[in-house]
């Protein structure tokens, strides 16, 4: 077996691993026969270990071979005159360093969540999902076409949407994770638009014909235009939207609503980061436009900003930690507008590192601060208190601006969030009003499951 041979051979294994453990742990679950915690454990360690010396092997074969682009071609799914769509994943020097850290960052959560979640009631609910993020994140990584991304995307949008509302029992993870859904599926229409603009200009959601062929980071853009600043500007708006970047911020301390490990691998280090790995791989279209790496600088030292200050006045540590990465994403997204990709490349992979770290360590950080309590016979004063009471003027404002998280959070409740709930409640209203025409039992005024809403009084 020659060197290209056996590369494609592990490129399919690290394909072919998260999809393994989904089938495995998702058919358990539907055909009622869920797995043991140990034999759960057992898989999802196996997949991430197998996954990660498959992508280490890919990396070092092609380091060996001198070649920094590679592709695992999986044919046409839908062709069409004019149009098709392409399943294509690609391995070079952006992807390759990002699927090694999502299968080396998911393997120490699946072994921490063992733990964690033990006698958890939601524990193989917790796993599945878990290998539903897994396989979208290597999916995104990996993509070569924008119809792959966006897979990819949505398998982690849903993932995380679903693990923010896992303790579904209570009021306020339901709520908080529906309020991360809307905003993932406003920012993710973006996403959907700027393929269907590709599809207009060339036919084809192939990035190579976009960005041209060169390996990354040395991409060119292929064909300049104004649609093509359009696709770039949707491209920002989808990673802002999921990379919680200004101004969607407002959500982010909503999804710490999920379990610890969750929150770690999530909106920690790996979910967070998406939005600043699809600006690295559409950075050509950025320095074609400087206007949009304008855009791309201020927005990320305004989210900065903003997460420096919000998490100043944080009192609870994952809220603390979270706003502490999202610092670094925004650092992240304004060195990508600067055009340093390897920096900003080099300084993703670590600032996920470390948030795992913290993420993980925090349970048994609050623990080791009661037992120095109880040693040491005081209470120890939070930095909150040692602050003292904020002055007024401008040092009162700003503090007064930072508890409230700049009230991004008001702000997508009312602009974004209640109109598209108010929508989708009239959606349901009218649906209903025609399924009560066609039995027969048709009423003036129709209810859906939050109060009564008048839909079409003359639609009889």
């Amino acid at each position: 077996m020659n060197a290209l041979s056996l590369i494609t051979a592990l490129e399919t294994i690290v394909v072919a691993t998260p999809v393994l453990l989904l089938c495995v742990l998702g058919v358990s679950s539907l055909i009622d026969s869920k797995l043991s915690e140990q034999a759960t454990s057992r898989w999802c360690e196996g997949a991430m270990v197998t996954g990660l010396l498959a992508a280490i092997g890919v990396l070092v074969l092609m380091l060996l071979h001198g070649t920094r682009h590679e592709q695992l071609d999986l044919g046409n799914w839908v062709a069409i005159q004019h149009y098709h769509f392409s399943v294509k994943l690609v391995f070079d020097r952006l992807s390759v360093p990002l699927v090694i850290l999502s299968f080396v960052l998911c393997g120490t959560i699946a072994a921490f969540a063992t733990r964690y979640m033990h006698r958890e009631g939601g524990y193989n609910r917790f796993f599945v999902l878990y290998a539903v993020f897994v396989l979208g994140m290597v999916l995104t990584c990996l993509a070569g076409t924008i119809e792959t991304l966006f897979a990819g995307w949505e398998l982690v949008g849903l993932s995380s949407v679903l693990l923010v509302a896992f303790y579904h029992e209570r009021p306020a993870p339901v709520e908080n994770g529906l309020r991360v859904w809307i905003v993932y599926r406003i920012s993710d229409a973006a996403l959907l638009v700027a393929a269907i603009v590709m599809h207009h200009i060339q036919g084809e959601g192939d990035f190579d014909k976009l960005l041209g062929a060169s390996p990354w980071p040395e991409g060119h853009l292929v064909a300049a235009g104004p649609q093509t600043i359009i696709v770039g500007a949707l491209l920002i708006f989808a990673a802002a939207g999921k990379s919680a970047l200004v101004p969607f911020s407002g959500w982010l301390p909503r999804a710490m609503e999920g379990p610890t490990p969750s929150s770690a691998v999530f909106y920690g280090a790996l979910s967070v980061h998406l939005g600043a790995f699809l600006l690295m791989r559409i950075s050509p279209i950025l320095e074609s436009s400087p206007w949009l790496a304008a855009s791309v600088v201020a927005l990320g030292l305004a989210t900065a900003l903003f997460a420096y200050l919000a998490g100043s006045v944080q009192t609870d540590i994952k809220s603390v930690v979270c706003f502490a990465s999202l610092v670094q994403v925004g650092l992240i997204v304004a060195e990508i507008g600067c055009g340093l990709r390897y920096i900003a490349l080099i300084h993703l992979l670590g600032n996920a590192c470390l948030r795992t770290l913290q993420f993980i360590r925090a349970p048994t950080l609050l623990r080791d601060y009661h037992l120095l309590e109880n040693a040491i016979g005081a209470h120890l004063p939070a930095a909150s208190e040692s602050r003292g009471k904020a002055s007024d003027g401008f040092e009162g404002w700003l503090y007064r601006f930072s508890l409230e998280r700049g009230y991004l959070d008001s702000l997508l409740e009312r602009f974004m969030v209640s109109p598209l709930v108010r929508f989708f409640r009239f959606c349901t209203a009218v649906e209903r009003r025609y399924c009560e025409l066609l039995a027969g039992r048709a009423t003036p005024k129709a209810r859906d499951t939050v109060g009564s809403v008048t839909a079409f009084e003359d639609l009889a």
